[in-house]
């Protein structure tokens, strides 16, 4: 991964944290765990996790339906950025990893 990669997955990472803060109602804590974005910088999938694990599926929906908001928000945000097409999903590998925890306590 370039340096240049990395930096738009940092800087689109940040944003979408602060979109969603500021966006999200307060029944559903959304956090952003990861960004994986197309190495042509076109497309990439924000990965998140959502407490309580029952409103999962409502917050990718809303996230997902405001990612057009959060495009505008990103090239206002971060001067010089073409905000890529964004696909919100849940982090299962962070679920994982958090099961994996649970269970060798």
């Amino acid at each position: 991964m370039s340096l240049r990669q990395e930096k738009m997955e940092s800087a689109l990472r940040e944003a979408a944290a602060e979109f969603l803060a500021r966006e999200a109602g307060p029944q559903s804590l959304i956090t952003v765990t990861g960004v994986r974005m197309a190495e042509d910088g076109n497309s990439a999938h924000v990965l998140i996790t959502v407490l309580p694990e029952t409103l999962e599926d409502e917050a990718v929906k809303f996230a997902n339906r405001n990612r057009g908001e959060l495009g505008v928000f990103l090239t206002k945000r971060v001067r010089g950025m073409r905000a890529p097409h964004l696909e919100f999903m849940i982090d299962r590998g962070e679920k994982n990893r958090q099961r994996l925890d649970e269970l060798t306590k």
